[in-house]
């Protein structure tokens, strides 16, 4: 037997016994061609176990699923013959670990098969679908919605394995309270996971930073929101080449372009389980950008980080020092007002101090660039208004991010959140009007009577002014919340994209509603209002009308609606839901 035979028996036996046999880690390795993958080769796959270096265990090759992912989208498939792995099987966060067969790269850990195998296998991305993702374009627009094909179903015989998002910085209680929120937008999240990055150490940093080397097998988490609060997807680095760097060898979101943190990563330990096996990790500091987020792998450079909107909340607790929460979240339309969210219920109910039993004062200012910016307050009562404040805020916000306008995202949101030491709501017990025949020049007196929520009754009287200009109308006086006299005025609560022509339109339009909190008391009269870009004219001229419906037949807009003559705003700093509606004749 020559020394050769000799030594690949002995090889076999040390890999059969579990014993390591590995040569160090191919860093640029030349790639292997599907053509000749066959079965019963030996691999190895390069990934981290505990800590941040990489780690080789076996495989051996079963063969190639032609088309499996779709045409000229093949799966390599492996038995884990390696015995630390093949108790637990594929594990979420070895996405993207890379398959070397021969000294040459031949793909990456990417899909889980059977969950309850009694051998378990793994399916890989080939190397090819890797490069494919690494070469496409630059970024051209980080507001994409992605049209590549859905990962498979959890019930199909094989199924991506999908990035470990952890959330850091959120009690479990937030975490939740979002979670259905995550899944709608296809994150499963979880609040088992942290961040070695604040907003204090990346405000102040110290020492040396320069990240080490980032070499093939290394974790990486690619991140949506960094500071206090952190939002990340821990996967595994598949290829460097230079600067460029391909990880998971399967879609993270398939959102296409898109601009998002890629972040050192430290891998705590691996939870085993008969389901789903999962590597629990730190996200670490930002290293580049990941501009691609496709069907085989998502791709970007080493660097500086993208642009993010940054955040920031601070609660003003009635008794107590103010806290401020930092953080900076990921530009991406449907998953930022989410995560902003989460930031802000983070800040409210993730203290002793913070409690909302009587309802709280939201305060918010949204600065776009070129100093653009909407600034609203809003009142909610009771433990129950934190969750509509939510929602109203969620639906806001992605309205503003999803204007037909302008792909624009704000450079900064603030919050402030003052909770409240009585609640706001009251209950109407009287309104009614001295007449309700009267004429020009003469005063009406307005009568309203209230309650304060489980507390005292209060009555106020308001002179309204009558005008010669109201002779011989036929009036109503009404007293309705601020948004709903917005409605009753002519103003939608969604603008037709038509409408308007700029984002600073859209902005303006978006100032001019009334106050949130309160009752509206108003003289109004039925009318016909005229408006271009939102802003009306009662009783156009036909003339001027036809003129500019020539122009632009999209721009304006006819509506019958109630034009104010007169109007107060009573009760601030109280919530009262009611409308009521008095008749009011004007005679000369």
């Amino acid at each position: 037997m020559n020394i050769f035979v000799s030594l690949r028996i002995g090889i076999f036996l040390l890999a059969s016994a579990g014993v390591s046999i590995f040569a160090a880690q191919p860093i640029e390795a030349a790639i292997i061609p599907l053509d000749e993958l066959k079965a019963g080769q030996r691999g190895e796959v390069w990934t981290v176990f505990q800590g941040t270096e990489p780690e080789p265990f076996a495989v051996e090759v079963t063969g190639v699923l032609r088309n499996a992912l779709g045409p000229g989208k093949s799966l390599i498939v492996c038995q884990l013959t390696d015995p630390r792995v093949q108790g637990m099987g594929a594990v979420a966060g070895m996405s993207g670990s890379p398959l070397y067969v021969e000294g040459r790269l031949a793909g990456a850990l990417s899909y889980q098969m059977q969950r309850f195998e009694t051998v378990r296998h793994a399916g890989f991305t080939p190397a090819a679908d890797l490069a494919e993702v690494r070469d496409k374009s630059t970024l051209q627009s980080n507001n994409l919605v992605s049209t590549e094909p859905p990962s498979r179903s959890p019930d199909s015989p094989f199924h991506s394995l999908q990035p470990v998002f952890t959330l850091g910085g959120l009690s479990p209680a937030v975490a939740d309270l979002f979670a259905p929120r995550f899944a709608a937008l296809g994150l499963a999240a979880s609040a088992l996971g942290g961040s070695t990055q604040t907003a204090a150490t990346l405000a102040t940093p110290s020492g040396d930073h320069t990240p080490a080397p980032l070499h093939p097998g290394a974790a990486v988490s690619v991140a949506l929101a960094t500071g206090d609060i952190t939002l990340a997807g821990t996967g595994t680095v598949s290829r460097v080449d230079g600067q460029k760097v391909t990880a998971f060898g399967h879609p993270m979101l398939s959102l296409g372009e898109v601009a998002l943190p890629l972040c050192a990563a430290e891998i705590v330990t691996i939870l085993p389980s008969q389901m789903q096996s999962m590597k629990i990790a730190n996200t670490g500091s930002v290293i580049g950008t990941i501009t691609q987020d496709r069907l085989s792998a998502v791709s970007g450079v080493l660097g500086a980080g993208p642009e993010m909107t940054h955040v920031e909340v601070t609660v003003t607790p009635t008794r107590g020092t103010p806290r401020t929460l930092k953080f900076s979240v990921a530009r991406q339309q449907q998953l930022t007002p989410t995560i902003v969210a989460a930031g802000v219920t983070q800040a409210v109910l993730g203290s002793n101090d913070g409690g909302l039993a009587n309802g709280f004062r939201l305060r918010s200012n949204l600065t776009f660039p070129a100093a653009a910016h909407l600034e609203f307050q809003s009142l909610y009562s009771g433990p129950q208004g934190f969750a509509q404040g939510l929602n109203e805020f969620v639906q806001g916000l992605a309205a503003n991010l999803q204007n037909p306008y302008a792909k624009t995202f704000p450079d900064t949101v603030t919050f402030s959140i003052e909770p409240l030491e009585t609640n706001p709501a009251v209950t109407l017990d009287l309104f009614q009007l001295s007449r309700t025949t009267v004429s020009a020049g003469q005063k009406v007196q307005a009568t309203l009577a209230w309650r304060d929520w489980q507390g005292d009754a209060h009555r106020e009287i308001i002179d309204l002014p009558i005008s010669l200009a109201w002779s011989g109308k036929q009036l109503e006086v009404i007293l309705a919340p601020g948004r709903a006299l917005d409605e009753l005025t002519g103003r939608p609560r969604v603008i037709a994209a038509s409408e308007l022509r700029s984002f600073d339109a859209y902005l303006a339009a978006m100032r001019d509603d009334r106050p949130t909190d309160g009752i509206c008391l108003a003289i109004v009269e039925k009318t016909s209002l005229f408006s271009d870009q939102t802003v009306a004219t009662p009783d156009a001229p036909g003339s001027i009308e036809r003129i500019a419906r020539g122009s632009d037949e999209t721009r304006f807009r006819r509506r019958e609606a109630l034009l104010p003559l007169w109007e107060k705003h009573l009760l601030p700093g109280k919530l009262l839901g009611s409308i009521v509606r008095k008749p009011l004749t004007v005679v000369d």
